[in-house]
């Protein structure tokens, strides 16, 4: 069984995940690698060249993919070199598999990992608490015109805190008896985005609100914008795994690695600086 670990290389380290998994890492005593595409230690998937000085010297990596079609391959190629670098320990975020699309996609990344002949540990969160105030893209209209339009009817989902994930992703990368496990992650509440959104209107005390929309009015909204049909249809597969409930029960995986209960989604509102949205 492989030892403790401490030097540890954290991909996208400056976003959303990776920078609170770098900070939870850093509260236990681990000074981590953080690598990104504006850090000091680059690192950018469409740049091979970058990969192999990230990697140099690290015994864990957590691993944020490219999001893009090529990102199987890329996880593929970056497993088997970091096993060649001197690598013990992979710790993959995924996400719970839904659709045809979506969950085609995430399955052949997380075989990927499973490949590489290296400790893993692949982490499935669901949709995170912090979608909707950081980096909001499909979010935005929320705080710019105080209104959300989804094709999620009142389906729920067990938003997950960041903070939660971070911890968790701290603890199987630098502690043993975490290989080879895949651990759901959520918080400890189901809501449908409407409830989500009046909890955040009545802490903002901004008049927020969700409306539900049907699955054409939403492709036709996006394709109008130029997004691509395979982008909206992977959308279109998330928000039916949604509104179906498929994923609305939570589930004990935060429990599993920490010993306590998930934070719930008012925590992470009670936190939140609504001045800066």
């Amino acid at each position: 069984m492989t030892s403790n670990l401490s030097q540890i290389l954290v991909l996208g380290g400056t976003g959303k995940t990776g920078r609170r998994v770098a900070e939870a890492l850093r509260r236990s005593g681990v000074t981590p690698r953080v690598a990104s595409r504006r850090s000091a230690t680059r690192f950018d998937w469409t740049d091979r060249a970058t990969w192999e000085p990230a990697l140099t010297g690290m015994e864990a990596v957590y691993i944020v993919d490219s999001m893009g079609p090529e990102a199987p391959a890329e996880i593929a190629d970056f497993s088997a070199l970091a096993a060649r670098t001197g690598v013990r320990r992979l710790v993959y975020l995924s996400g719970r598999p839904y659709g045809e699309i979506g969950g085609a996609w995430w399955m052949r990344i997380e075989e990927a990992v499973k490949a590489s002949g290296l400790e893993w540990t692949i982490l499935r969160p669901s949709w995170f608490a912090q979608n909707f105030t950081e980096e909001l893209g499909m979010f935005g209209s929320l705080w710019d015109t105080g209104e959300l339009a989804l094709p999620t009817g009142n389906g729920r989902e067990a938003f997950i805190d960041l903070e939660d994930l971070a911890e968790v992703a701290a603890v199987v990368l630098t502690r043993q008896g975490h290989a080879g496990r895949i651990y759901v992650l959520s918080g400890p509440r189901s809501l449908s985005f409407g409830d989500a959104v009046a909890e955040l209107a009545k802490a903002s005390g901004r008049p927020l609100r969700f409306v539900p929309i049907s699955l054409d009015a939403h492709r036709a909204e996006f394709t109008a914008a130029g997004y691509p049909d395979h982008m909206v249809d992977d959308l279109h597969d998330l928000y039916e795994h949604i509104s179906e409930e498929r994923g609305a029960e939570p589930v004990d995986g935060v429990h599993e690695v920490l010993g306590r209960a998930p934070r719930d989604f008012s925590d992470y509102v009670s936190r939140t600086d609504f001045t800066r949205l």
